[in-house]
């Protein structure tokens, strides 16, 4: 069967202004996620001075809201990246976004203002409900960005979309100073009732202001047209997928319709769907994939998530005592921290992938950046006891830079590359789901990291306001430090390289390995439809062969 060539043409397009827009597009939400995610640091300890004064926080609360989001995302990335792949990316992506936005201006308007646990109900549960956006958003926008982008630039595209999460927590951490300057300015030589009630709606405008860019992004991405390849290969539509195409990308020419794939016969459309997922064909043409993508997602996301508690936990760059700071400057401080680490390290290591992601490639990326996490983890867990004792300051700048680092190779490796390479895998029926599953997987390392984190290192009452114990976060940095070797050998063992391929010529590796096609659509050059087709034939004669499976040459890739 011919193949449709609106699918080859989007291998081949140049790169075009629609690319960029899709990139803000599906770039804001994401900027959105980081907002939300990790503005809760500096507002938790807002709402400690606020609603706890001198009870603070207990571990079983703060346990609750940074994992209540987290459980939400995992939710939420099963769930939508099920419905993006049964129902379509486009009829989805703007229910993400309107979640994401509403239920940040909720957490604002949490009701109470005086019985804490009323309040921090109210806020856990539209915490939660965010927690459902923010994680459908990760499928969906990785796979409508690796469906629209060519073969040659598709990882660039999908780690410009991923490097809008940089700008979310700079921002996050610059709009929690603006306030909490703006407001400690205002509220001098105010009493102490008033006080509290501007501190009340301090943190609330800190939560709702993050939605704002995303808002303004719904219009443009309820124009969006369904990716091509969903409307080709799920719907079997050709037709409408060139036109769908033609109106936002300079693609083939309406006349080659005609010359494309008309529409499928029943039979085809039956046979397309000759597994299902999950199904014993799934496992052993994808199982290892998904499990590498799981796998490394999961460890990837204890690192980062457990060293953005960290971050807040063990460094403090101001000269105050903890007994001298009021409600904004303890907030100021955790903020100030994150945006000079997302300036220094956070966002140059997103742009880093950005531009070497394909030139390099996802694996080698994804390597050197557990390895080299993980010799930063050693070298300053090792001697962590030295700096405390020694130093008596969490402030040392070698600490800070060497701990910086660790944010550098998170996003110049692991950190984007999971969430590049599930969009790259997997059969086009199957992306979004299995993008999610990968996320979700990676969701749950985030909270054993941060709840692990948070009651490994628990203090007492009588040590409440001093730094965790020297020990045991000594022994949190060698165990983060094991977790990245293991995403060293996972990515090695199991991990394949999807640099500069079509998606359909990565679907048909796993086919040739293990039911062994033996028509000349196996190889490297086939057509894209011949591909997808490969993918759900049973009548294959030749014998296998090993080269089938293995990764290009260097050359190849650059």
């Amino acid at each position: 069967m011919p193949a449709p060539r609106v699918l080859s043409a989007l291998d081949v397009a140049r790169i075009q202004l629609y690319h960029f827009k899709a990139i803000i597009i599906a770039g804001m939400s994401l900027f959105t996620d980081a907002y939300d995610l990790f503005c809760i640091a500096p507002v938790l300890k807002m709402l400690g001075e606020i609603y706890y004064h001198e009870d603070s926080i207990g571990t079983p609360i703060l346990s609750i809201f940074y994992a209540i989001a987290l459980l939400g995302a995992a939710l939420g990335q099963l769930i939508v990246g099920y419905l993006g792949d049964r129902l379509g990316r486009r009829r989805v992506y703007g229910l993400c976004l309107m979640i994401m936005v509403l239920s940040s201006f909720a957490c604002g308007f949490s009701v109470c203002t005086s019985r804490r646990s009323c309040v921090m109900a109210s806020l856990g549960f539209f915490r939660f409900v965010l927690g459902l956006g923010i994680g459908g958003d990760y499928p969906l926008s990785a796979t409508i960005m690796s469906e629209f982008a060519n073969k040659r630039t598709r990882g660039t595209f999908i780690s410009a979309v991923f490097s809008m999460q940089g700008l979310g927590i700079l921002m996050s951490s610059t709009v929690t100073m603006a306030v909490c300057a703006a407001f400690k300015s205002a509220g001098k030589g105010s009493s102490e009732k008033t006080k509290a009630a501007e501190a009340d709606i301090a943190w609330r405008l800190i939560l709702m202001i993050g939605a704002i860019p995303a808002a303004l992004t719904f219009y443009w991405r309820m124009r969006m047209p369904e990716t091509a390849r969903y409307t080709a290969l799920v719907e079997n539509d050709a037709i409408k997928a060139e036109k769908d195409m033609q109106k936002v990308l300079s693609i083939s020419k309406p006349s080659q319709i005609e010359e494309d794939l008309p529409q499928l016969p029943p039979s085809s459309s039956s046979t397309s769907s000759s597994y299902k997922l999950f199904s014993r064909r799934f496992f052993s043409l994808h199982g290892r994939d998904l499990f590498a993508a799981s796998a490394n997602w999961f460890l990837v996301d204890v690192v980062f998530y457990t060293s953005n508690l960290l971050l807040s936990q063990i460094l403090n760059l101001s000269n105050k005592p903890t007994s001298a700071t009021n409600v904004y400057d303890t907030a100021f401080e955790v903020a100030k921290v994150a945006a000079i680490v997302a300036v220094c390290s956070t966002i140059p290591g997103y742009w880093f992938t950005v531009y070497f992601i394909d030139r390099v490639g996802r694996v080698k990326i994804q390597i050197m950046g557990f390895f080299l996490m993980a010799v930063v983890y050693l070298v300053a867990g090792v001697p962590y006891s030295w700096y405390q004792s020694d130093h008596n300051k969490s402030s040392n700048k070698g600490f800070v830079i060497m701990y910086g680092l660790i944010f550098f190779f998170s996003n110049f490796g692991p950190n984007t590359t999971t969430f590049i390479i599930p969009a790259e895998l997997f059969p086009a029926r199957f992306r979004s789901t299995c993008h999610g599953i990968s996320g979700a997987a990676g969701k749950l390392g985030a909270i054993v990291g941060t709840v692990g984190f948070l009651w490994g290192t628990k203090r007492d009452e009588e040590h409440k306001d001093t730094f965790p114990d020297a020990k045991r976060v000594r022994i949190a940095f060698l165990l983060l430090g094991g977790v990245c070797i293991a995403g060293v050998l996972v990515t090695y063992f199991f991990t394949r390289e999807t640099m500069g391929r079509s998606l359909e010529e990565n679907e048909e590796d796993d086919i040739c390995a293990s039911s062994a096609p033996g028509s000349p659509s196996a190889t490297m050059g086939s057509s894209l439809e011949e591909n997808d087709e490969d993918e759900i034939s049973t009548s294959s004669s030749a014998p296998w062969s090993p080269s089938a499976n293995e990764l290009p040459p260097l050359q190849q890739w650059l």
